[in-house]
């Protein structure tokens, strides 16, 4: 059955094969309610102790054969379902989840468990580590720059070589270490990062010569000096942002820019957010952002900001392929380049000579028309 399971999803249309995650989605929920309902009653009785885990956890972990963090999480959610039974409800209907009830598990009194987990219904995983901070603050971090310690190298058994040794395997670089950036109030913050030699020489630089406006050489000052520069750059050179504009110059016929004032228009209007509204929402993607147009100029006419749009990367292909009223979900290579007009980037001349024809359709001038014949 296991090994059916991909041909039968590959056989279903978009339309089923939402419908069937859906479904999927609804059952996996209420099994996970069940087991979380079950585990709790295990926690009151303490029958987990004559299995051997010593704790619901571990019983998870080691019985059940959850992951580390599965487990954890279902367990607290236990623990806080036997305190408050009123989470059952709300982790059937699916406003809350066993990784959020988890997470509110410390917080969680007799005298605020109803209104926190109001509040933490349909919230994301951000959203509620600032509830947490806000009702357990921790305190502020100090600045601290630190040499990263050298990893020490592995040491094996002793291997005797052979007449002809065989050349090792090339062995990849550790995977760097990810940022850390942790709330600790619903104001203040807590990152760590690892720098660079160059990047390190660089703060030593700023911080001597800022030693008179910041007298301690606070990296956090610097780095919030540093952003504030950055990002009146990239907004600058991206969004066309600026305090003074000027007024709007005559755009030439046949040019493919996007002018500054559209750019700060659409950029204020869509918040700097995604504007392809789907089936079920609006996308709202703030990352991997471009400018296109919704009709082509060509076809509609006179390009203006209303027919302008902010749209991430993974979707702008569906909203071009939705315009062009192909589609909704073929391969990406069919994307037709036609209709996204990058702010700087000029159009290729495959692409340029595009046109549309009386059914909607892209395709190259003359492509249907017989090949002339060579002497």
């Amino acid at each position: 059955m296991n090994e059916n399971i991909l041909a039968d999803a590959a056989r279903l249309s978009d339309e089923a094969l939402h419908s069937k995650l859906k479904l999927l989605a609804v059952g996996e929920r209420e099994a996970t309610v069940e087991v979380v309902g079950h585990l709790a009653e295990l926690d009151a009785r303490r029958s987990h102790l004559g299995e051997g885990p010593g704790s619901v956890c571990s019983y998870c972990r080691d019985v059940l054969g959850y992951s580390e963090d599965a487990a954890w999480n279902r367990a607290a959610s236990a623990n806080v379902m036997r305190r408050f039974p009123m989470v059952l409800g709300w982790l059937a209907d699916g406003t809350l989840n066993v990784t959020t009830v988890r997470m509110l598990r410390p917080v969680l009194t007799t005298e605020n468990h109803q209104a926190v987990l109001t509040e933490a219904r349909r919230r994301s995983k951000t959203e509620v580590e600032l509830i947490v901070r806000r009702l357990a603050p921790k305190p502020d971090v100090p600045s601290t720059i630190r040499k990263a310690s050298a990893s020490a190298p592995i040491v094996g058994p002793t291997i005797l070589e052979p007449d002809n040794p065989v050349p090792p395997l090339p062995v990849p670089p550790p995977t760097p270490p990810r940022p850390v950036i942790a709330p600790l109030t619903p104001e203040r913050y807590h990152v760590g990062m690892t720098v660079s030699k160059e990047t390190h020489d660089k703060l030593r630089r700023a911080q001597a010569l800022l030693c008179r406006e910041i007298r301690n050489g606070d990296a956090a000052a610097i780095f919030d000096r540093a952003l504030d520069a950055l990002l009146e750059k990239v907004e600058k050179k991206k969004l066309a942002a600026t305090d003074s504009p000027r007024p709007p110059r005559r755009i030439r016929s046949g040019s493919r820019a996007i002018p500054a004032h559209v750019r700060r228009a659409v950029w204020k209007r869509d918040e700097g957010r995604c504007a392809f509204d789907g089936r079920s929402s609006r996308c709202g993607e703030t990352r991997f952002l471009e400018w296109h147009h919704v009709h082509h100029s060509g076809a509609k006419g006179r390009r203006r900001w209303r027919t302008s749009r902010c749209d991430a990367g993974p979707t702008t292909s569906t909203r071009a392929i939705r315009c062009s009223g192909a589609s909704i979900s073929p391969p990406r290579t069919t994307r037709p380049r036609c209709i996204v007009f990058p702010g700087n980037t000029r159009r290729s001349g495959t692409a340029a000579r595009q046109r549309r024809d009386d059914d909607g359709r892209w395709s190259e001038p003359g492509a249907n028309a017989p090949r002339r014949q060579s002497r």
